[in-house]
């Protein structure tokens, strides 16, 4: 065994130990050599994802797609064809647990209420991927579609990616809802939900382990913590799913809150089910690591109002520039020069129609005086008028990096969003071959720095079914984010929902070895 062997190995298992959903190997040739300037970057080897329960409603029609893109399997065994599956997570009867819908038009097709839900078998896979470069997708109707969890490894995973799209037609719950199948962590941050009386929101736990998670839930509204035994040791059964109603939390009515979700022991898939009595529904995923500064891309530019939400983390207020970065440069929203958020609390903003027809991403930064307090930073977003309105929901996000995925795309009503808050960008967007046919197409585009780019997407010649969208920066570009707007509308209601692209994780450095162990050797 060489040393490069051996200090990879040691650095795999340092990984594993920490991250506890990806993993490496020493692959060898070539591939195993790192560069003696720095670590070497290689392909993840296993990763984990979490889906959580879709819906209550009867009516709920969801699509779960699942993809892994090509040119990531460089460091798989030779002749590995790997797996990725993902299968239920039975979700427990708890005080957590939401009741059956009670809409009088939540009917299933049968024109049945209040059926007894059928218990999932969580030995059958609901979505299996075969091979890199083609996406699978499966269907799953009504109330009953369980949350999900699975894990890739070999060749599927480095960038495995799954959506859930779920569309409810009718009722008070009607909305297309969206959300990115996440990785367990131990830590999650989301500024942005309610206990208001117009607001059912829910946090939907899931454990992919084989033992029990305990997870506290804390508040913070604007005059700070909120206070709430019941948000604490929240136990999350091996393998399972819980949603906690965050109105059993707390007997106040607040507007808008952050909610953050930490674990005592194992770990778990974090999401926010926000519902809106007037407005839809969609998930609010996890805002990015708290930081200074913060990027969120991809405000339509047909919202009609737009609600900023931030928590400042730590022992200092914060104090921000708020920048709207649009098609042709920058620019403060009028009324925005400055914000002031308070140490420990969460400050909410109301920036209107502030895109005013073009599509833009908002740029938080502290002021020059304005300390490096963290914070974190979500909007909520709202498409059409009166009793024909729909709301998404954005969150701060990290850079796209080298890569990532947005895994279900239809053959109209996608929009990518690229913006470049420092330098020029140059990015790569590969759109796959469809679930059921069709032949990839890819498009190279150019961000300008302090701009947003709003495209529709290239689509698959001859597509048929869903696809996928690969976007990977380009050498020499700037940081680069990005965010995919499903559009999906329905009966006049301009149904939406908004997933940001982060870096995919499907590599990890692994640094050189820094002693001679070569008297080991074979």
């Amino acid at each position: 065994m060489n040393r490069s062997t051996l200090s990879l190995i040691a650095a795999a298992v340092a990984l594993a130990a920490v991250t506890g959903f990806a993993a490496v190997t020493a692959p060898g040739g070539d591939s195993a050599k790192a560069d003696a300037k720095g670590p070497a970057r290689l392909p993840v080897e296993r990763s984990s994802l979490l889906c959580p329960a879709p819906s209550l409603s009867d009516l709920a029609e969801t699509t779960y797609t699942a993809y892994t893109p090509k040119g990531g399997d460089a460091g798989a065994k030779a002749g590995a064809a790997g797996s990725a599956v993902l299968k239920p997570a039975v979700t427990p009867l708890t005080d957590g647990t939401p009741a059956k819908s009670t809409d009088k038009s939540d009917k299933d097709k049968k024109g049945k209420k209040g059926k007894t839900p059928e218990k999932p078998d969580p030995n059958k896979a609901v979505i299996t991927l075969k091979e890199p470069g083609k996406p699978a997708s499966a269907t799953a109707d009504g109330s009953d579609a369980p949350a999900l969890a699975g894990s890739a490894d070999g060749p599927l995973a480095p960038g495995w990616a799954a959506q859930q799209t779920t569309v409810v037609s009718a009722g008070d719950s009607r909305a297309v809802l969206g959300t990115r199948c996440t990785e367990p962590d131990t830590d999650f941050w989301f500024p942005g939900a309610s206990t208001a009386k117009t607001r059912q929101d829910y946090v939907h736990l899931t454990n992919p382990d084989d033992t029990a998670a305990v997870a506290d839930i804390e508040l913070f509204g604007k005059d700070g913590a909120i206070k709430s035994e019941v948000g604490e040791g929240i136990t999350v059964p091996a393998k399972s799913s819980v949603p906690v109603l965050l109105s059993t939390l707390t007997s106040a009515a607040t507007d808008d809150l952050t909610v953050h979700v930490t674990t005592r022991s194992g770990r778990v898939g974090a999401v926010v089910q926000a519902s809106d009595a007037k407005a839809g529904a969609d998930w609010l995923a996890a805002s990015a690591d708290p930081a200074a500064s913060q990027v969120i891309p991809g405000i339509p530019g047909d919202a009609t109002d737009v609600r900023l939400v931030v928590y400042a983390k730590g022992a200092d207020d914060a104090d921000l520039k708020v920048r709207l970065a649009g098609a042709s440069g920058s620019f403060t929203p009028a009324g925005l020069d400055t914000v002031h958020v308070k140490s420990g609390m969460t400050a909410s903003f109301d920036l209107k129609n502030v895109t005013r027809g073009e599509a833009g991403s908002l740029l938080l930064a502290p002021t020059s005086d304005g300390g490096k307090t963290p914070i974190v930073a979500a909007l909520r977003v709202v498409r059409g008028t009166g009793d024909k309105q729909e709301t998404a929901y954005i969150p701060a996000t990290a850079a796209v990096g080298d890569r990532s995925t947005a895994a279900d795309n239809r053959a109209k009503g996608s929009t990518l969003a690229f913006t470049a808050p420092t330098a020029a960008a140059t990015v790569k967007v590969t759109a796959s071959p469809g679930t059921e046919g069709g032949e990839p197409q890819t498009k190279t585009y150019t961000v300008k720095a302090g701009t947003t780019l709003a495209v529709e997407p290239p689509i698959p010649s001859g597509l048929k079914g869903s696809y996928a969208l690969t976007v990977e920066t380009q050498p020499g570009s700037g940081p680069l984010y990005a965010s995919r707007t499903l559009a999906l509308p329905q009966d006049g209601i301009p149904m939406f929902t908004v997933q940001t692209l982060p870096d995919d994780k499907g590599t990890v450095a692994v640094p050189a070895a820094q002693q001679d162990l070569s008297v080991l050797d074979d």
